[in-house]
Protein backbone atom coordinates (compact mmCIF):
# COMPACT_ATOMS: atom_id res chain seq x y z
CA UNK A 1 0.00 0.00 0.00
CA UNK A 2 1.32 3.12 -0.97
CA UNK A 3 2.18 6.03 1.24
CA UNK A 4 2.13 8.94 -0.48
CA UNK A 5 -1.46 10.07 0.44
CA UNK A 6 -1.38 13.05 2.80
CA UNK A 7 -4.65 15.33 2.12
CA UNK A 8 -8.31 14.47 3.26
CA UNK A 9 -11.08 17.23 2.60
CA UNK A 10 -14.21 16.80 4.80
CA UNK A 11 -16.42 18.39 7.22
CA UNK A 12 -14.46 20.85 9.86
CA UNK A 13 -14.98 19.02 13.27
CA UNK A 14 -14.07 20.93 16.89
CA UNK A 15 -10.69 21.40 18.26
CA UNK A 16 -9.38 20.10 21.53
CA UNK A 17 -6.83 20.97 23.79
CA UNK A 18 -3.39 18.82 23.73
CA UNK A 19 -1.06 18.71 26.59
CA UNK A 20 2.21 21.07 26.25
CA UNK A 21 6.12 20.49 27.53
CA UNK A 22 8.20 23.09 28.75
CA UNK A 23 11.42 24.44 26.61
CA UNK A 24 14.29 25.89 27.72
CA UNK A 25 13.76 29.54 28.15
CA UNK A 26 14.92 31.10 25.27
CA UNK A 27 15.31 34.66 26.14
CA UNK A 28 17.91 36.37 24.00
CA UNK A 29 16.26 37.04 20.49
CA UNK A 30 17.69 38.72 16.61
CA UNK A 31 15.02 39.99 14.45
CA UNK A 32 15.51 41.56 10.67
CA UNK A 33 14.53 41.15 7.23
CA UNK A 34 16.46 39.28 4.58
CA UNK A 35 16.25 40.86 1.09
CA UNK A 36 17.82 40.28 -2.62
CA UNK A 37 21.25 43.10 -2.87
CA UNK A 38 20.64 43.22 -6.34
CA UNK A 39 16.82 44.58 -6.17
CA UNK A 40 15.93 45.23 -2.62
CA UNK A 41 13.01 42.27 -2.92
CA UNK A 42 12.12 40.34 0.79
CA UNK A 43 13.22 37.30 0.18
CA UNK A 44 11.31 33.83 1.28
CA UNK A 45 12.63 30.46 3.40
CA UNK A 46 16.47 31.77 3.89
CA UNK A 47 17.89 29.35 6.35
CA UNK A 48 18.76 32.11 9.65
CA UNK A 49 20.82 30.67 12.19
CA UNK A 50 23.21 30.80 15.29
CA UNK A 51 26.78 29.19 14.82
CA UNK A 52 27.43 26.38 17.55
CA UNK A 53 24.09 26.61 19.50
CA UNK A 54 22.22 24.80 16.70
CA UNK A 55 18.86 26.79 16.70
CA UNK A 56 17.41 28.06 13.50
CA UNK A 57 14.61 29.33 11.56
CA UNK A 58 14.07 30.61 7.78
CA UNK A 59 12.37 33.82 6.42
CA UNK A 60 8.24 34.37 6.32
CA UNK A 61 7.33 35.67 2.73
CA UNK A 62 7.94 39.11 3.41
CA UNK A 63 11.50 38.26 4.30
CA UNK A 64 11.17 38.95 8.30
CA UNK A 65 12.49 36.68 10.94
CA UNK A 66 13.06 36.32 14.41
CA UNK A 67 15.71 33.83 15.89
CA UNK A 68 15.78 33.45 19.72
CA UNK A 69 18.58 31.94 21.40
CA UNK A 70 19.23 30.94 25.70
CA UNK A 71 22.67 32.70 25.29
CA UNK A 72 23.20 36.15 24.19
CA UNK A 73 23.43 35.76 19.86
CA UNK A 74 27.06 37.23 18.65
CA UNK A 75 26.40 35.99 15.30
CA UNK A 76 23.52 34.93 12.59
CA UNK A 77 24.28 33.16 9.49
CA UNK A 78 22.08 33.27 6.77
CA UNK A 79 22.13 31.08 3.48
CA UNK A 80 19.92 30.31 0.60
CA UNK A 81 20.22 28.56 -2.78
CA UNK A 82 22.70 30.15 -5.48
CA UNK A 83 23.30 32.63 -3.01
CA UNK A 84 26.68 33.75 -1.20
CA UNK A 85 25.64 32.72 2.91
CA UNK A 86 26.87 35.60 4.97
CA UNK A 87 27.40 36.32 8.75
CA UNK A 88 26.59 39.18 10.61
CA UNK A 89 26.98 40.22 13.97
CA UNK A 90 23.77 41.60 15.68
CA UNK A 91 23.99 44.85 16.89
CA UNK A 92 21.02 45.72 19.14
CA UNK A 93 18.88 47.45 16.27
CA UNK A 94 16.78 45.06 13.74
CA UNK A 95 18.82 43.61 11.17
CA UNK A 96 18.72 44.25 6.87
CA UNK A 97 19.95 41.64 5.35
CA UNK A 98 21.33 41.81 1.64
CA UNK A 99 22.00 38.60 0.22
CA UNK A 100 24.47 38.56 -2.89
CA UNK A 101 23.99 36.17 -6.01
CA UNK A 102 27.14 33.72 -6.49
CA UNK A 103 28.33 33.84 -9.94
CA UNK A 104 28.83 30.40 -11.15
CA UNK A 105 32.70 30.38 -11.63
CA UNK A 106 34.17 26.97 -13.01
CA UNK A 107 37.84 26.39 -12.55
CA UNK A 108 38.71 25.84 -16.35
CA UNK A 109 39.91 22.01 -16.35
CA UNK A 110 36.70 21.57 -14.13
CA UNK A 111 34.10 19.71 -16.24
CA UNK A 112 30.73 18.42 -15.27
CA UNK A 113 29.76 15.74 -17.13
CA UNK A 114 28.87 11.80 -16.51
CA UNK A 115 25.40 10.01 -16.30
CA UNK A 116 23.05 11.41 -14.47
CA UNK A 117 21.46 8.13 -13.14
CA UNK A 118 25.30 7.04 -11.75
CA UNK A 119 25.39 10.21 -10.22
CA UNK A 120 22.00 9.95 -8.66
CA UNK A 121 23.31 6.32 -7.39
CA UNK A 122 26.75 7.13 -6.23
CA UNK A 123 24.93 9.96 -3.56
CA UNK A 124 22.36 7.14 -2.47
CA UNK A 125 25.41 4.26 -1.63
CA UNK A 126 26.96 7.22 0.07
CA UNK A 127 24.00 8.11 2.51
CA UNK A 128 25.10 6.30 5.18
CA UNK A 129 28.87 8.31 5.44
CA UNK A 130 27.20 11.51 4.98
CA UNK A 131 24.02 11.48 6.93
CA UNK A 132 23.71 10.55 10.77
CA UNK A 133 24.18 6.63 11.75
CA UNK A 134 23.47 7.68 15.50
CA UNK A 135 19.58 8.53 16.44
CA UNK A 136 18.24 12.16 16.61
CA UNK A 137 15.92 14.20 18.45
CA UNK A 138 15.11 17.07 16.85
CA UNK A 139 13.03 20.35 17.63
CA UNK A 140 10.68 21.63 15.05
CA UNK A 141 8.69 24.01 14.44
CA UNK A 142 5.08 23.62 11.54
CA UNK A 143 2.77 25.71 10.54
CA UNK A 144 -0.88 24.55 8.48
CA UNK A 145 -2.60 27.19 6.54
CA UNK A 146 -5.32 27.01 4.23
CA UNK A 147 -7.05 29.40 2.13
CA UNK A 148 -9.94 29.72 0.04
CA UNK A 149 -9.23 31.94 -2.99
CA UNK A 150 -6.78 34.54 -1.76
CA UNK A 151 -8.46 34.55 2.04
CA UNK A 152 -6.98 32.50 5.10
CA UNK A 153 -9.97 30.13 6.35
CA UNK A 154 -7.59 28.07 8.87
CA UNK A 155 -4.03 28.62 10.36
CA UNK A 156 -2.53 26.02 12.91
CA UNK A 157 0.96 25.66 14.08
CA UNK A 158 2.89 23.04 16.59
CA UNK A 159 6.14 22.83 18.60
CA UNK A 160 7.30 19.54 17.90
CA UNK A 161 9.98 16.79 18.70
CA UNK A 162 11.03 14.57 15.69
CA UNK A 163 12.97 11.18 16.91
CA UNK A 164 15.06 10.34 13.82
CA UNK A 165 16.84 7.06 13.61
CA UNK A 166 19.99 6.73 11.71
CA UNK A 167 19.51 7.15 8.07
CA UNK A 168 19.67 3.79 6.85
CA UNK A 169 16.72 3.50 4.86
CA UNK A 170 13.55 3.27 6.66
CA UNK A 171 11.71 5.35 8.93
CA UNK A 172 9.49 2.93 10.63
CA UNK A 173 10.71 3.65 14.00
CA UNK A 174 10.85 7.52 13.20
CA UNK A 175 8.20 9.35 15.60
CA UNK A 176 7.14 13.07 16.10
CA UNK A 177 5.05 14.19 19.40
CA UNK A 178 3.61 17.71 19.64
CA UNK A 179 4.89 19.61 22.68
CA UNK A 180 2.36 23.19 22.14
CA UNK A 181 0.18 23.53 19.32
CA UNK A 182 -2.64 25.93 18.49
CA UNK A 183 -5.64 26.28 16.04
CA UNK A 184 -7.88 29.59 14.55
CA UNK A 185 -10.79 28.26 11.83
CA UNK A 186 -13.08 30.29 9.92
CA UNK A 187 -16.40 30.05 11.73
CA UNK A 188 -18.93 31.45 8.56
CA UNK A 189 -21.08 28.81 7.30
CA UNK A 190 -19.49 29.52 4.18
CA UNK A 191 -16.36 27.78 5.04
CA UNK A 192 -17.66 24.96 6.23
CA UNK A 193 -15.83 22.84 3.98
CA UNK A 194 -12.15 22.88 5.00
CA UNK A 195 -8.95 21.15 4.10
CA UNK A 196 -7.48 18.85 6.85
CA UNK A 197 -3.77 17.71 6.46
CA UNK A 198 -3.19 13.96 7.97
CA UNK A 199 -0.04 13.34 9.34
CA UNK A 200 0.82 16.85 10.28
CA UNK A 201 4.59 17.36 11.19
CA UNK A 202 4.91 13.74 9.86
CA UNK A 203 4.73 14.52 6.66
CA UNK A 204 8.37 15.72 6.93
CA UNK A 205 9.26 12.12 8.02
CA UNK A 206 7.50 10.57 5.32
CA UNK A 207 8.97 12.54 2.05
CA UNK A 208 12.60 12.54 3.82
CA UNK A 209 13.03 10.66 0.40
CA UNK A 210 17.27 10.49 1.15
CA UNK A 211 15.55 8.02 4.46
CA UNK A 212 12.32 6.76 3.69
CA UNK A 213 13.26 5.09 -0.06
CA UNK A 214 9.92 3.82 -1.09
CA UNK A 215 8.91 7.01 -2.57
CA UNK A 216 11.57 7.70 -5.17
CA UNK A 217 15.26 6.04 -4.66
CA UNK A 218 13.99 2.32 -4.23
CA UNK A 219 15.86 0.83 -7.51
CA UNK A 220 12.05 -0.49 -8.44
CA UNK A 221 11.12 3.20 -8.22
CA UNK A 222 13.57 4.85 -9.96
CA UNK A 223 13.77 2.77 -12.95
CA UNK A 224 10.22 4.48 -13.95
CA UNK A 225 11.91 7.83 -14.39
CA UNK A 226 14.57 9.74 -16.56
CA UNK A 227 17.18 12.09 -15.47
CA UNK A 228 19.03 14.75 -17.26
CA UNK A 229 21.39 16.79 -16.23
CA UNK A 230 21.17 20.67 -15.39
CA UNK A 231 23.42 23.78 -15.04
CA UNK A 232 25.22 23.68 -11.64
CA UNK A 233 24.43 25.98 -9.05
CA UNK A 234 25.61 26.77 -4.96
CA UNK A 235 24.09 26.41 -2.20
CA UNK A 236 25.77 27.68 1.21
CA UNK A 237 28.50 28.34 -1.01
CA UNK A 238 29.43 24.75 -1.98
CA UNK A 239 28.80 23.80 -5.84
CA UNK A 240 26.27 21.20 -6.86
CA UNK A 241 25.29 18.37 -9.14
CA UNK A 242 21.70 20.07 -10.66
CA UNK A 243 19.83 16.64 -11.79
CA UNK A 244 16.07 16.75 -12.80
CA UNK A 245 14.12 14.08 -13.40
CA UNK A 246 10.82 13.54 -15.13
CA UNK A 247 8.57 10.40 -15.59
CA UNK A 248 9.54 7.61 -17.92
CA UNK A 249 7.26 6.07 -21.01
CA UNK A 250 6.53 3.17 -18.82
CA UNK A 251 2.94 2.77 -17.03
CA UNK A 252 2.01 2.76 -13.70
CA UNK A 253 -1.25 2.86 -11.84
CA UNK A 254 -0.16 5.74 -9.72
CA UNK A 255 1.06 8.91 -10.10
CA UNK A 256 4.64 9.76 -10.34
CA UNK A 257 6.86 13.39 -9.71
CA UNK A 258 8.77 15.62 -11.67
CA UNK A 259 11.57 16.89 -9.91
CA UNK A 260 15.31 18.27 -9.35
CA UNK A 261 17.70 16.79 -6.99
CA UNK A 262 21.11 18.93 -5.63
CA UNK A 263 23.44 17.09 -4.83
CA UNK A 264 27.15 18.50 -3.15
CA UNK A 265 29.40 18.16 -5.60
CA UNK A 266 32.73 17.07 -3.05
CA UNK A 267 30.91 15.53 -0.44
CA UNK A 268 28.29 13.21 -3.36
CA UNK A 269 25.32 14.33 -1.01
CA UNK A 270 21.79 15.51 -1.24
CA UNK A 271 21.35 19.11 -0.45
CA UNK A 272 17.57 19.51 -1.57
CA UNK A 273 15.18 17.74 -3.30
CA UNK A 274 12.13 19.57 -5.18
CA UNK A 275 9.30 17.39 -6.16
CA UNK A 276 6.09 18.14 -7.97
CA UNK A 277 2.95 15.47 -8.45
CA UNK A 278 2.85 14.79 -11.98
CA UNK A 279 -0.85 15.99 -13.24
CA UNK A 280 -1.47 14.72 -16.46
CA UNK A 281 -3.51 12.28 -15.54
CA UNK A 282 -6.04 13.70 -12.53
CA UNK A 283 -7.77 10.38 -11.80
CA UNK A 284 -4.07 9.34 -10.24
CA UNK A 285 -3.35 12.71 -9.15
CA UNK A 286 -6.62 12.64 -6.65
CA UNK A 287 -6.15 9.09 -5.36
CA UNK A 288 -2.77 10.22 -4.41
CA UNK A 289 -4.51 13.53 -3.18
CA UNK A 290 -7.55 12.89 -1.54
CA UNK A 291 -8.45 10.42 1.15
CA UNK A 292 -12.11 11.47 2.11
CA UNK A 293 -14.48 13.89 0.59
CA UNK A 294 -18.12 14.50 0.62
CA UNK A 295 -19.95 12.14 -1.94
CA UNK A 296 -21.53 15.55 -3.52
CA UNK A 297 -18.12 17.45 -3.75
CA UNK A 298 -15.98 17.46 -6.77
CA UNK A 299 -12.25 17.74 -6.11
CA UNK A 300 -10.05 18.74 -9.25
CA UNK A 301 -6.30 18.91 -8.23
CA UNK A 302 -4.19 21.64 -9.14
CA UNK A 303 -0.83 20.78 -7.87
CA UNK A 304 1.40 18.83 -5.04
CA UNK A 305 4.84 20.00 -4.52
CA UNK A 306 7.47 19.19 -1.81
CA UNK A 307 10.81 20.55 -1.13
CA UNK A 308 13.19 19.66 1.67
CA UNK A 309 16.19 20.90 2.07
CA UNK A 310 19.09 18.78 4.00
CA UNK A 311 22.17 21.17 6.02
CA UNK A 312 25.83 20.10 6.59
CA UNK A 313 27.02 20.33 10.04
CA UNK A 314 29.92 18.94 11.81
CA UNK A 315 30.68 16.87 8.87
CA UNK A 316 27.24 15.28 8.76
CA UNK A 317 23.73 15.98 6.56
CA UNK A 318 20.47 16.16 8.57
CA UNK A 319 16.86 17.53 7.65
CA UNK A 320 16.40 21.16 7.93
CA UNK A 321 13.64 22.56 6.30
CA UNK A 322 10.67 20.92 4.21
CA UNK A 323 7.57 22.67 2.51
CA UNK A 324 4.49 20.98 1.01
CA UNK A 325 1.68 22.94 -1.29
CA UNK A 326 -1.48 21.62 -2.57
CA UNK A 327 -3.85 23.80 -4.66
CA UNK A 328 -7.25 22.60 -5.97
CA UNK A 329 -10.45 23.26 -7.02
CA UNK A 330 -14.23 22.37 -5.18
CA UNK A 331 -17.09 22.21 -6.30
CA UNK A 332 -20.53 20.82 -5.52
CA UNK A 333 -22.56 19.51 -8.28
CA UNK A 334 -24.71 21.71 -10.07
CA UNK A 335 -23.11 24.47 -9.28
CA UNK A 336 -21.85 26.86 -11.78
CA UNK A 337 -17.94 27.75 -10.41
CA UNK A 338 -15.65 26.20 -8.48
CA UNK A 339 -13.64 27.71 -5.46
CA UNK A 340 -10.19 27.19 -5.19
CA UNK A 341 -8.15 26.11 -2.56
CA UNK A 342 -4.62 26.48 -1.29
CA UNK A 343 -3.20 24.36 1.67
CA UNK A 344 0.69 24.98 2.55
CA UNK A 345 2.74 23.52 5.16
CA UNK A 346 5.89 24.72 6.27
CA UNK A 347 8.18 22.66 8.93
CA UNK A 348 12.07 23.64 10.11
CA UNK A 349 14.10 22.08 12.29
CA UNK A 350 14.83 24.80 15.07
CA UNK A 351 17.04 22.57 17.55
CA UNK A 352 18.74 19.75 18.19
CA UNK A 353 18.65 18.11 21.23
CA UNK A 354 20.28 15.77 23.47
CA UNK A 355 20.50 13.42 24.69
CA UNK A 356 18.69 11.78 21.61
CA UNK A 357 15.72 9.89 23.67
CA UNK A 358 13.02 7.99 21.71
CA UNK A 359 9.44 9.09 21.53
CA UNK A 360 7.13 6.35 23.54
CA UNK A 361 4.37 5.09 20.75
CA UNK A 362 1.71 5.84 23.41
CA UNK A 363 3.09 9.59 22.41
CA UNK A 364 3.76 9.64 18.91
CA UNK A 365 1.43 11.87 16.48
CA UNK A 366 0.02 9.53 14.19
CA UNK A 367 0.35 9.79 10.01
CA UNK A 368 -3.60 9.24 10.64
CA UNK A 369 -3.78 12.24 12.79
CA UNK A 370 -5.06 15.89 12.23
CA UNK A 371 -3.49 18.48 13.91
CA UNK A 372 -6.44 20.81 14.43
CA UNK A 373 -7.84 18.18 15.87
CA UNK A 374 -5.90 18.42 19.15
CA UNK A 375 -4.51 22.38 18.95
CA UNK A 376 -6.15 25.00 21.37
CA UNK A 377 -7.33 28.06 20.17
CA UNK A 378 -4.78 31.18 19.52
CA UNK A 379 -5.38 33.04 22.94
CA UNK A 380 -2.26 33.92 24.37
CA UNK A 381 0.17 36.61 22.48
CA UNK A 382 3.48 35.67 24.11
CA UNK A 383 2.30 31.63 22.92
CA UNK A 384 5.73 31.07 21.58
CA UNK A 385 7.44 32.91 23.86
CA UNK A 386 10.27 30.70 24.43
CA UNK A 387 10.33 28.56 20.91
CA UNK A 388 11.71 29.29 17.55
CA UNK A 389 9.09 29.42 14.95
CA UNK A 390 8.36 30.92 10.85
CA UNK A 391 7.76 34.40 11.78
CA UNK A 392 4.03 35.18 10.34
CA UNK A 393 3.53 37.33 7.46
CA UNK A 394 1.57 40.49 7.51
CA UNK A 395 -1.50 38.86 5.54
CA UNK A 396 -1.13 35.56 8.14
CA UNK A 397 -1.35 37.71 10.68
CA UNK A 398 -4.08 40.34 9.41
CA UNK A 399 -6.02 37.27 8.28
CA UNK A 400 -5.58 36.06 12.29
CA UNK A 401 -6.55 39.14 13.31
CA UNK A 402 -9.92 38.55 10.85
CA UNK A 403 -10.55 34.95 12.46
CA UNK A 404 -9.98 35.97 15.89
CA UNK A 405 -13.04 38.63 15.20
CA UNK A 406 -15.23 36.26 13.61
CA UNK A 407 -14.71 33.81 16.78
Amino acid sequence: MRKYLILIAFLVCSTALFAQVDSVRLGYSVHGTVVDAATGRPMESVHVSVPDRHYATVTNADGGFTIKSDQPVSEVVFSYMGYRTQSLHPTGQALRVRLLSESLTLEEASIITGDPYEIVRAAIDKIPDRFSRQPELLECFYRETVRKRNRYIYVSEAVARMYKTGYDGTIYRDRTALEKSRVLLSQRKADTLSVKVQGGPTQAMTFDVVKNFEILFDKDEMALYEFEMGMPTYINDRLQFVIRFRPGYRQVDWALYNGTLYIDRELLSFTRIEMSLDMSDINKATRMMVIRKPLTLRLTPRELSVVINYRLQDGKSRLSYFRSTMRFNCDWRKRLFATSYAAVNELVVTDVREPAVPIARADAFRTIDILSDKAAEFLDPDYWKDYNIIEPTESLENAIGRLRKGR
